[in-house]
């Protein structure tokens, strides 16, 4: 018996993936006949599908990859970050006029947020003021136009800049005062920041859904609403959702600007190194504060970009915060600390989840059980997710 014991405990982590590829093949087993059962255009179709809405998943996973990186936090609050971006882009989208005081208060407060990162004495120059001034007259300018022909432009900028200030807030006032402090404080920082944010958007939009019409404009275009192909293929045509096509689309080079700003710019450059090691990067003199703070204003501005994106093909509405909980396990199956991996787990993902709803109609598990059930085998058999790495400390 203790032999026996003694074999267990010494192959364990053997014996649990083996005990997952069984389980994983059994599963495979079930799935092949009821896959097998289905007409070749809906496998098409959802596979199409589940690759668009993945695009959007990637951008979601990236913003907390990036936050993860920057100060190895798990942002839980990067969900009604999303939502009160796309809130944000929807009051100066829809609005027929705009408040001289919501045209000139926001692009001023993101001035001083950003004149003032790393001193609030920088608000004593007056060539910062002269800036600030200057930036803030152009702003207000351009969030005050008039006509449905500025519309889309008003409302870009105003997204823009409002996501700018929401992650630049939660840094200098959630963020910077934890620094130092166990890491599960600052996690427990992002959930309280996700119930205050939660609290906002009620208080000032309510809780009734919001129907975001960004892409209507796309059929004056003489783009169709549904983009039709494989009629002398399939037995039925593929109908792909021009929004959804739109939206991917945009997700993807988002992401992309993103990952050149990363790789070729000086910013970027410094962020990689205070990621790799935050006091090596200060003894060298980078300014940590600094580039945490541009970490967290990038990673709001792209959750602002994911959920004008996502209401935009659905609505906004405060469902919208729980598809960061389906970007979580694309997080964590490409790697927490990778690029790369965020773009590969949130195309997973998507593809996981459509293609559960084609074998199992009417129910939840393509939200509900099946990124998980793919997290759970990658992290028994990869622990650091497909992408990752793995870091060893001396202790």
């Amino acid at each position: 018996m203790a032999a026996l014991t003694q074999t267990f405990r010494t192959n364990r982590r053997y014996l649990i993936i083996s005990g997952y590829l069984i389980a994983t093949l059994l599963i495979l087993a079930w799935l092949l006949p009821i896959i097998g059962a289905q007409r070749p255009y809906r496998l098409v179709q959802s596979t199409i599908t589940g690759l668009l809405v993945g695009g959007v998943y990637s951008l979601i996973a990236l913003g907390i990859v990036i936050i993860n990186k920057a100060s190895g936090v798990f942002n839980f609050a990067h969900g009604w970050m999303m939502l009160l971006g796309g809130l944000i882009f929807f009051s100066f989208y829809s609005a027929p006029a705009i408040s001289p005081v919501a045209a000139i208060g926001l692009p001023l407060v993101t001035g001083i947020m950003v004149m003032t990162t790393n001193s609030w004495r920088s608000l004593t120059d007056p060539r910062n003021l002269l800036v600030l001034a200057g930036g803030t007259a152009l702003l207000a300018v351009i969030l005050s136009l008039q006509g449905d022909q500025w519309e889309l432009i008003r409302a870009i900028t105003a997204a823009a800049v409002g996501g700018v200030l929401i992650g630049l807030v939660i840094e200098r006032f959630n963020i910077r005062p934890l620094i130092g402090q166990p890491l599960f404080a600052m996690v427990l920082m992002t959930l309280a920041v996700s119930e205050l944010l939660h609290g906002i958007t009620q208080l000032i939009w309510g809780s009734v859904e919001l129907p975001l019409q960004v892409f209507g404009g796309i059929q004056q275009l003489g783009i169709p609403a549904q983009i039709r192909f494989g009629e002398g293929t399939f037995e039925r045509p593929i109908n792909v959702r021009a929004d959804l096509l739109l939206a991917f689309l945009l997700a993807l080079t988002a992401f992309g600007v993103f990952v050149a700003f990363f790789r070729f710019t000086s910013v970027g450059l410094s962020m990689r190194a205070i990621a790799e090691n935050q006091k090596l990067g200060q003894s060298v003199g980078l300014r940590v504060r600094t580039i945490l703070a541009i970490a967290w204003a990038i990673a709001a501005l792209l959750a602002a970009v994911a959920g004008v994106l996502q209401g935009g093909a659905t609505s906004l509405s405060l469902n919208l915060p729980l598809l960061a909980l389906l970007a979580f396990p694309a997080v964590l199956l490409g790697g927490l600390e990778s690029i790369p991996g965020a773009l590969i787990g949130g195309l997973v993902i998507g593809l996981a989840q459509e293609l559960s709803n084609l074998l199992f109609p009417g129910t939840q598990v393509g939200t509900e059980l099946a990124p998980y059930v793919i997290l759970m085998i990658v992290l028994v058999i990869r622990p650091d997710g497909l992408f990752g790495e793995k870091r060893i400390e001396r202790i």
